[in-house]
């Protein structure tokens, strides 16, 4: 850790110093990699909150949803400001799509997107995780998210417990993003 501080205050060092006689400078930086499910999820950059029973928004926000790392990953905040907040980090690696999902039961599972998912929908599965043990912890396992339109999404995942899908754990959510 004292590593990535170091080599991430020297960047900021290096990029200050280099702008310091231009203050309209910007750091030329690397195209971000191109992964068409990541292009998806960029555009459903905005909050999101929870749909009534007819499907018209509450006040309810469900998740915050914004681009960052200059393009190369979007960052989801769940549930902000409540207990059970949590976060998901979706990047690209070779060519998949993957997300590392920041869980409150204080462990970090890692789903790679299905390659064969159909065309509105992008489905993770499990592909291991830190500070867990998938044959006995309860950890998220899979989901699916739904892009119904641009301003309306549903998302669907499973927790599992004992290497089995934990019942009680298992829900979907349909969203409305907040004008």
């Amino acid at each position: 850790m004292l590593r990535g501080l170091l080599i991430g205050g020297l960047l900021l060092a290096f990029t200050s110093a280099n702008n310091a006689d231009d203050k309209s400078a910007t750091p030329k930086l690397p195209a971000p990699p191109t992964n068409a499910n990541l292009e998806k999820l960029k555009k459903l950059a905005g909050t999101w909150v929870a749909a009534d029973a007819d499907g018209k928004p509450t006040d309810n926000v469900m998740s915050i949803i914004k681009v960052t790392a200059g393009g190369s990953a979007v960052h989801e905040t769940l549930f902000p400001g409540q207990p059970l907040e949590m976060i998901s980090v979706y990047t690209v690696e070779g060519a998949d799509l993957v997300l590392t999902h920041y869980c409150v039961l204080g462990n970090q599972p890692r789903m790679k997107a299905d390659a064969k998912s159909p065309a509105n929908q992008i489905v993770f599965q499990f592909a291991g995780g830190g500070n867990l043990d998938p044959k006995k912890d309860k950890h998220m396992h899979e989901a699916t998210l739904t892009i119904v339109d641009s301003d309306h999404i549903e998302v669907n995942g499973c927790a599992w417990e004992n290497g089995a899908p934990a019942k009680d754990q298992c829900c979907g959510f349909k969203l409305v993003r907040r004008k």
